[in-house]
Parts: structure tokens; C-alpha cells; sequence
């Protein structure tokens, strides 16, 4: 299970840079996390699937989908890149500023993102991570649960995330920012059996 390494100090990104590419880590206001060990089939099934029916749907339009591994830096003011004491990886994620796009990775918040749980990092999926996003404008944030086949929507409302909306991986979910990119859940899955119509 990915857990905090016990630092002495906080790490920055110069810190980090500084590392191997693999394993790969995360950081948390400075304090460092392994990344779970290779992810599920069906995880990277989903994430997959997501990343290609976003950019079909955003061919010719300004934003831009990324999928993991890239680092997104959360500066705090007028932090340096060097001096950043978070990074995440999401899994998938939609930059509408092309300004935010660097070459080794992306500063500042996403505009959505979604994160496909694992059992090792679902926790940190549902508490630390959501509440980074929603401290750094996040504007979407999706929690989509293999397992139980679930996705959680928040929405950034007055600048903070109330209740979210819940649903099964079935039929179809609109993204809220782009509401023309719409994911198709049916087939996703292995288990899932498609009618030909």
C-alpha cells in the first residue's frame, strides 16, 4: 500500500526532479507518497477509454486532455517551479489555458479531472486529493470505482465542492465544463455485454 515516506523536510519539486522515474511519487504539501504498483487491468481499461473518447470529442477546440504519468504543480503565490511542495499525477485531466502547459509538466489546476480508484490510493483519492483540487479550483473533479462500478461528480460551486452526484458506470455522464464531450460507459468493462443493435 502507498504510504507517506518519513521526511525530515519538506520536498520540493527541484527535490523531486531530482529522482528516478520509477517508482513514482506524488507530493502533498512537501511530504512524498509512493504511487500504487502497477495499476488493475481494468483500471487502465477505464483510463484508457476515458482519455480517447475526451480527445475525439475536443479534436479541433482549445482544450486539451492529458493522461498519466505528467506532473501537475500546484503553486502556492508566486511560487518558482523549483520551490512547488505539490505535485500530482491524475489520471486523466482537461487544460482549457494553453498558457498552464510547460514542457516537462502543467502548472496550475486542471480544469477536470478524473482519478480511477485503486485500492491502495482510493483514500487519498477521496480525502487529500479532492480537497487539493478543490483548494486549487479544480473545476470538476471525477472518482470513477472499478469495483463497484460507481462515479462520484463533484462541482466547484463558490469555490468549494459540495454533496456529489453519484451514478452507476452505465449509459452515458456529460462532463459539466464541456457538456458537448460525453463519456459512454456501456463495454468499458469486461463483465459489461453490449446488444448490437
Amino acid at each position: 500500500m502507498a504510504h507517506a515516506q518519513s521526511q525530515s523536510s519538506f520536498v520540493t519539486y527541484a527535490d523531486y526532479q531530482t529522482w528516478p522515474d520509477f517508482p513514482r511519487y506524488e507530493l502533498f504539501e512537501g511530504k512524498v507518497y509512493a504511487m500504487a504498483p502497477a495499476p488493475s487491468i481494468n483500471h487502465q481499461r477505464l483510463t484508457g477509454d476515458i482519455y480517447r473518447q475526451i480527445s475525439n470529442g475536443l479534436k479541433n477546440k482549445p482544450c486539451q486532455v492529458l493522461i498519466a504519468p505528467v506532473d501537475v504543480l500546484f503553486p502556492q503565490a508566486n511560487e518558482t517551479n523549483e520551490q512547488i511542495t505539490t505535485i500530482l499525477q491524475p489520471d486523466v485531466f482537461i487544460v482549457c489555458d494553453p498558457h498552464k502547459i510547460e514542457q516537462q509538466a502543467v502548472r496550475g489546476a486542471p480544469d477536470w479531472v478524473v482519478e480511477v480508484l485503486s485500492p491502495g490510493t482510493a483514500a487519498r483519492d477521496h480525502i487529500a486529493k479532492r480537497r487539493i483540487y478543490e483548494m486549487t479550483g479544480v473545476r470538476e473533479y471525477w472518482l470513477v470505482d472499478p469495483e463497484s462500478r460507481m462515479l462520484m461528480v463533484y462541482q466547484l460551486q463558490q469555490g468549494v465542492y459540495g454533496k456529489p452526484e453519484v451514478q452507476e458506470l452505465i449509459g452515458t455522464t456529460p462532463i459539466g465544463i464541456l457538456p458537448e464531450i460525453v463519456i459512454e460507459w456501456d463495454g468499458m468493462l469486461p463483465e459489461d455485454v453490449v446488444v448490437p443493435s
